[in-house]
């Protein structure tokens, strides 16, 4: 179609770049990046103690607000154990949404619990608060007896609800705390992809108990693989931290631990690199902020609607979203458009209807199917 090659032309002026292929999400490295790494290796404490950690951890918990952030290997991880530390357990169930990105529902499934999926909003992308309350009137029952909320179908406890911030754009992630809370239900947000995005002029990932962000090499702030975890309880995310380094206690010389513990402990040469992207998050939001608000003069002008963020929100636009009519009409445009050597991908699959999640518990994901089948990403990097 003639539109889509128009769409193939605008995206090439707005990043005229002399590689054969446009990437979806590239790193940008301009800043101190390199002084930080070379520093890092030359004062030989390149692995899981050093300056770097404690000085990206302290600045990130200033910009993001919160009163504690521990870094980890990877944003899986640190999902993974924000659950355990909220009380998750074997034989629990935890809420989340089925449009996320796999490692949600893995991280649920290695904490032990069966995932339970709630649709989501068309206007957000991220979990319903009406679909998910919806569900717990439905299938909850609080027992004051054990304190525990007992889904009535099987049996087992809910623990815990994780909704994501998809592609950047916040969730109505108040209401959501605000339906839990009723429920006794904790709140861990999946904020891996909103890194530098605001709701209400708080940091995604900050409403929950606790919060966690990923730092993988496509994202907006890199540490080349990597993730953190957000808090407000600070006893909560001391104790975060202690779990992540084998639960070791610190001595001069003895190796004495009093938790079973994790190595989920980021190096520090990640934590180098992350400082240094974290020192320009505010350049590479309003970039990438810029470039969206181009898309959407672009798309305006056509049949292919543009997903602009929420209400009260100040998204990251991690990765632009486009509409199209119908999944044959997706399917033909990132065809067309990679091909052409414009790398496009569609959103994920209903994580329902992957293989291992076919018995999970779900009702109406209607919004999530129309989603999923008609959403394809754009070319998002910052431009350099």
């Amino acid at each position: 179609m003639e539109l889509f090659q128009e769409a193939i032309r605008f995206i090439r002026e707005i990043y005229q770049q002399p590689v054969a292929t446009i990437p979806l999400h590239a790193p940008l490295f301009r800043g101190n990046e390199k002084e930080y790494v070379t520093e890092c290796i030359d004062s030989t404490y390149v692995s899981s103690v050093g300056k770097f950690v404690d000085l990206f951890e302290t600045e990130a918990a200033k910009y993001t607000g919160v009163k504690k952030a521990a870094v980890t290997v990877n944003g899986t991880n640190a999902l993974y154990l924000a659950l355990l530390s909220v009380g998750v357990r074997p034989g629990d169930e935890v809420i989340t949404q089925p449009l996320t990105f796999v490692a949600t529902a893995n991280a649920i499934v290695h904490a032990g619990a069966q995932p339970v999926f709630v649709d989501v909003d068309r206007e957000t992308l991220g979990m319903s608060p009406e679909k998910l309350e919806d569900f717990l009137k439905k299938n909850a029952v609080w027992q004051s007896k054990s304190s525990q909320t007992i889904n009535r179908i099987t049996g087992k406890p809910i623990t815990a609800c994780v909704p994501m911030h998809t592609f950047g754009h916040p969730c109505r992630i108040e209401e959501i705390c605000e339906i839990c809370k009723d429920y006794h239900i904790s709140v861990v947000e999946d904020a891996a992809e909103s890194v530098g995005s605001f709701f209400k002029g708080r940091h995604a990932g900050t409403f929950g108990e606790i919060g966690i962000l990923s730092f993988n090499g496509n994202k907006i702030l890199t540490t080349g693989g990597g993730g953190m975890i957000l808090t407000n309880d600070a006893k909560l995310g001391t104790h975060i931290k202690h779990l992540s380094t084998q639960a070791k206690i610190n001595h001069p010389w003895e190796y004495d631990h009093d938790f079973i513990g994790y190595n989920f402990r980021m190096p520090n040469i990640n934590a180098a690199l992350g400082l240094a992207q974290l020192e320009q998050l505010e350049a590479f939001v309003m970039n990438k902020r810029e470039t969206a608000a181009k898309y959407k003069e672009f798309f305006d002008q056509t049949d292919i609607d543009f997903f602009s963020e929420p209400e009260n929100c100040r998204s990251n636009y991690w990765l632009n979203a486009i509409f199209l009519k119908n999944r044959k009409e997706r399917d033909r445009f990132l065809q067309e458009t990679n091909h052409a050597g414009v790398m496009t991908r569609p959103a994920w699959k209903p994580m329902n209807n992957l293989r291992m999640f076919k018995k999970a518990q779900f009702g109406d994901l209607s919004n999530s199917e129309h989603i999923s089948s008609r959403l394809v990403n754009i070319p998002s990097s910052v431009v350099g």
